[in-house]
């Protein structure tokens, strides 16, 4: 319904609304109609900067792999506590990571959970978004933890996605 009264961001449009309205330190009538304007205007200018939307063929799969990721969170920040307080030294690797996802926002969705589990980092994706550098902190073998982020991360977006 927002996008078509002209509101081509709805969410950015309700967030712009509600911060105007908290950083004027209460409701009034001028604040609402500059809140709109502003919710309603800035997303318009902004329009050509914002990348083509995916389709999400199986939306309601998201909320069960944000669950996942902060399991997975939470897990790998106990290994690599265990890790450091260990005598035991890393065995630190950098892996390319053959991609199989294609839209742009998957890619950095999958990049971003690497970045976000502690001990893996995405360092760099390749020109024609092929290729995903990982660097791991501690990993015996590279294709355990291809398979790892292919099971656990890559297979989900592909469904969530495409």
């Amino acid at each position: 319904m927002l996008s078509r009264l002209g509101f081509p961001q709805p969410f950015l449009s309700l967030n712009l609304f509600l911060v105007w309205q908290v950083l004027n330190d209460g409701v009034s009538g001028a604040s609402v109609v500059m809140g709109l304007i502003l919710a309603w205007l800035l997303p318009r200018l902004t329009s050509n900067f914002w990348p083509e939307r995916p389709a999400l063929v199986k939306g309601w799969l998201l909320p069960m792999y944000i669950l996942r990721v902060l399991w997975d969170i939470v897990v790998a920040s106990v290994a690599v506590a265990r890790l450091v307080l260990s005598p035991r030294k890393p065995r630190p690797v950098f892996i390319s990571y053959p991609l199989s996802l294609e839209h742009p926002l998957a890619i950095t969705m999958l990049a971003s959970t690497i970045s976000l589990t502690p001990g893996t980092v995405s360092a760099d994706v390749s020109d024609d978004n092929r290729i995903l550098l990982i660097h791991a902190l501690d990993a015996e073998d590279e294709q355990e933890v291809i398979d790892t982020i292919r099971q656990r991360y890559e297979k989900p977006l592909q469904e969530i996605f495409q």
